[in-house]
């Protein structure tokens, strides 16, 4: 089964969304403006998204009663382009709708209604929008077809808190956001409320994850943090058993000692614990560096033979 992208996710719902006579009409200037030719003799509209090429003849034929054809192009890597050409009368009938100018593409936002400015984003992105799959990477961006229109839309998203920036990849004009935190806005702002919470949920995932491995490396650490001591430990004892025998050592001392010999993988509280007189993790340590101090002398031969 082919897994549907994010990017999808995000269209169909939307697409959803887009249920009156307000918000067709602002989602189909912001697919109209930002698509990929726009004169007054002729308006290309052309998109991989069967679901944006869906929507975008049936807001067209909702605002403008005009039926559009379309025509389908399988590229060399199998997808297909799905495109909506629009010429003479009715690309000049869209310009005096949506008093484009004939100079430059703009955004007139005196023509959105002010609760649709989001539904006219949605139509964006629908236009030239993607975003990554969370699970992998968070950023979103839009490939404008003009400077002027990439300067405007990043404008938009920074008045409503977005950290939108703009670069030139290839010769297009993009507009992307990378923080977690920003996506969930636009994708809120677009109206696609279940795409966020699906971001945000993966989010917490991801970090719930992050702080377990993080965990388990800082166990697996001090795993081997503890082995190394006790190993130094069971050297320094076999080096005094050897030369002088663990007898010779006082009662509290050899105890100690007898007890690391046993067990390697005790840690110094259990050690202190097990003991006759069970004493603290730091009197464990304390006699372990007694141990430590005896192991040395006798390495530099200077070690007495009295009981320790």
């Amino acid at each position: 089964m082919v897994k549907i992208s994010f990017s999808n996710d995000v269209r169909h719902e939307i697409c959803s969304s887009v249920n009156d006579k307000d918000k067709r009409f602002a989602c189909l200037y912001g697919m109209l403006l930002f698509s990929r030719t726009l004169t007054r003799e002729r308006i290309c509209f052309q998109s991989e998204s069967s679901t944006s090429a869906r929507l975008f003849k049936e807001l067209f034929k909702a605002v403008f009663r005009t039926e559009l054809s379309e025509s389908e192009h399988i590229r060399k890597n199998g997808t297909v382009l799905h495109t909506y050409d629009i010429y003479d009368k009715n690309a000049a009938a869209v310009f005096e709708k949506y008093k484009i100018s004939e100079r430059e593409r703009v955004i007139d936002s005196e023509i959105i209604a002010t609760n649709s400015l989001g539904v006219f984003t949605a139509g964006v992105f629908l236009a030239c929008g993607s975003v990554n799959d969370p699970s992998k990477e968070y950023h979103l961006e839009f490939a404008c077809p003009e400077k002027v229109l990439s300067e405007q839309l990043m404008t938009l998203l920074n008045d409503i808190g977005v950290n939108a920036k703009t670069m030139l990849r290839r010769g297009q004009n993009i507009v992307y956001i990378k923080g977690s935190e920003s996506i969930e806005d636009t994708l809120t702002f677009i109206g696609a409320t279940q795409c966020t919470l699906e971001l945000m949920n993966m989010k917490i995932y991801k970090d719930i994850r992050n702080k377990a491995n993080r965990i388990a490396n800082c166990d697996a650490a001090n795993i081997d943090k503890v082995v190394k001591s006790a190993m130094k430990q069971i050297e320094d004892i076999k080096l005094i058993d050897h030369s002088l025998g663990l007898e010779s050592l006082s009662d509290e001392l050899r105890e100690v000692a007898e007890l690391r010999l046993e067990n390697i993988d005790m840690s110094l509280q259990e050690i202190g614990e097990n003991l006759s007189e069970p004493i603290s993790r730091s009197g464990v340590n304390h006699r372990f560096k007694k141990l430590a101090k005896l192991a040395e002398e006798i390495r530099c031969g200077g070690v007495k033979h009295e009981k320790r």
